[in-house]
């Protein structure tokens, strides 16, 4: 027997998939009556999602009182969109995304008046604070609800009934949740949003002091109470990465090694150990990884660290030198208690 509606859903759902590609999604039921999420959480490739079966399960569990959300699944980081919940949208708001260069990639009508954008700001997953940060700027900018900028923070599939009480239509019924709009691909300005979103306050320049020549941007100001944000940590990490083409040089980095150039080239800056663990801490990628005790991987590292190439004798500590090779025998990982 045809079901037209339930063809009209998988267009939906397909619509918004291809505008918003990913290897998985996290599908989340919430039992809106109860507040109740539905038992498990379900993660569905595009194909698995489009399978009339499936839709025609989440069809049921909508008709019985579920809402349907989704997000693009990463593990433990965010896969590179942004939830923008415009819950009381604008007129104009599309068309400032759009000129600021923040252009969604998808565009829902949760119920008359209330939208939701997703935002793909990078190729590659996210961390956690790092998206946060980009989901509060997008609120701030464009009005969007600031209890919905958490990196983990699920928007509405598209085909389903919005089932909250308050969404009701004049005539009693639920609002469908449609597409607006759809636009495959990254922001044309993600690069400068998310470069924005993790770049630290710069500290106070400081005049040079027994021939050190500081680097003010790059760390903070030596000395200072050790209150770095995961945000500051992240672009501290990152440009010692990129000053070091760590992704261009080796396709598999042992990031235990590289956490000890890291940690080497901040000492030498002059900036307390407590500082650089908590560094290491916020912005290691994937910490703690396998480490059984991160804590004293952490001071293991900057023992390891010690002595550094002390700054003095009028010359400048240059980070522009990378280091020789991924691994070497003077250098070797510790994350299975080597050196």
């Amino acid at each position: 027997m045809f079901d037209h509606g339930l063809i009209l859903t998988a267009q939906a759902i397909r619509r918004q998939l291809a505008a918003m590609p990913h290897e998985l999604y996290l599908i989340r039921l919430i039992h809106q009556p109860t507040q109740r999420p539905f038992p498990g959480e379900r993660l569905w490739t595009a194909q698995q999602l489009l399978h009339l079966a499936t839709i025609g399960f989440l069809r049921a569990r909508n008709c019985e009182g579920c809402d349907i959300y989704v997000q693009p699944y990463a593990q433990d980081h965010n896969a590179g969109y942004i939830l923008v919940d415009l819950d009381r949208a604008e007129p104009n708001v599309l068309t400032a995304m759009s000129a600021q260069g923040h252009e969604p990639c998808v565009v829902l009508q949760t119920s008359p008046g209330h939208l939701q954008a997703w935002v793909h700001v990078s190729h590659t997953p996210l961390p956690p604070a790092l998206a946060s940060a980009l989901g509060r700027q997008l609120a701030r900018t464009y009005g969007g609800d600031p209890a919905s900028t958490d990196w983990r923070h699920l928007g509405r599939l598209a085909g389903f009934t919005n089932r909250k009480p308050q969404r009701r239509c004049g005539n009693g019924y639920a609002p469908w949740v449609k597409v607006v709009s759809t636009r495959a691909g990254l922001a044309r300005r993600a690069s400068d949003l998310v470069q924005s979103a993790a770049e630290p306050a710069p500290p106070p320049r400081q005049r040079p002091r027994d021939g050190v020549c500081p680097e003010p941007v790059l760390s903070l100001q030596p000395g200072s109470p050790s209150g770095i944000t995961a945000a500051q940590a992240i672009a501290i990490y990152q440009t010692w990465m990129q000053r070091w083409r760590i992704a261009e040089r080796f396709a598999s980095p042992d990031w235990s090694i590289v956490d000890l150039w890291v940690a080497r080239a901040l000492l030498a800056q002059a900036m307390s150990p407590d500082q650089v663990q908590d560094i290491l801490r916020l912005a290691s990628p994937q910490f703690p990884r396998r480490h059984s005790n991160p804590e004293d991987y952490l001071r293991r590292t900057l023992a390891h660290a010690f002595p550094f190439p002390a700054p003095g004798g009028g010359m400048c500590v240059s980070a522009h030198a990378a280091p020789a090779a991924a691994v070497c025998t003077r250098d070797s990982s510790n994350s299975t208690g080597g050196r």
